[in-house]
């Protein structure tokens, strides 16, 4: 997107947060492209929508003092649960009115390093993939995150996860693999003897 689009974006989304969710549901929202925020990958917009800061947290992590903590307590459950048509209506028209968004990211935690959110897909992908897919997170250093990066931005991968994808497929490719492979069976072989 062009400079002046994402920022026709911006106007539109925080129109939309005003016309489609309830007052004081959230506290602010924001669209975010690749360099703005480490989550954000290249190719990608996500939709960051900041809940109201609950309060201080007591020791036990209760945000009111004797607060029993459960569904109640937790900001996002409570948005979902109170507010769930409302959130469909709004991802349905930024799919709909704002193109390129990947991402509807809601949080209640403004400490990007241990983010509490709920993540909603926008738009729908057939990307061929077969099979069931295992989501796993891993903690990359800038390095590591600048490598996928580069395949993604060459047209290697279209994503983080397909890079890390098709550099596992490179590591399979490898006949030190097959050996490494056949090892394993036989290690978990003699672990079923014992």
């Amino acid at each position: 997107m062009q400079q002046s689009e994402i920022e026709g974006a911006r106007s539109r989304l925080q129109d939309l947060a005003r016309e489609l969710l309830p007052e004081g549901a959230v506290s602010e929202v924001a669209l975010l492209q690749y360099g703005e925020d480490p989550a954000v990958e290249p190719g990608q917009i996500i939709v960051r929508v900041l809940l109201p800061d609950p309060g201080p947290a007591d020791a036990q992590g209760a945000r009111e003092p004797g607060a029993a903590r459960g569904p109640d307590s937790d900001p996002l459950d409570v948005l979902r649960r109170k507010h769930q048509a409302a959130l469909e209506q709004f991802r349905d028209t930024i799919d709909r009115e704002i193109p390129g968004v990947s991402f509807i990211e809601f949080t209640a935690d403004r400490d990007s390093e241990h983010r509490a959110r709920m993540r909603w897909r926008v738009g729908h992908r057939a990307d061929g993939r077969p099979g069931e897919l295992t989501p796993v997170m891993a903690r990359l250093a800038p390095t590591d995150l600048q490598t996928l990066d580069t395949l993604i931005t060459t047209g290697i991968a279209a994503n983080r996860a397909d890079a890390v994808r098709w550099a596992l497929a490179r590591i399979r490719e490898r006949p030190a693999y097959a050996e490494l492979r056949e090892r394993a069976q036989q290690i978990q072989e003699l672990k079923t003897r014992l």
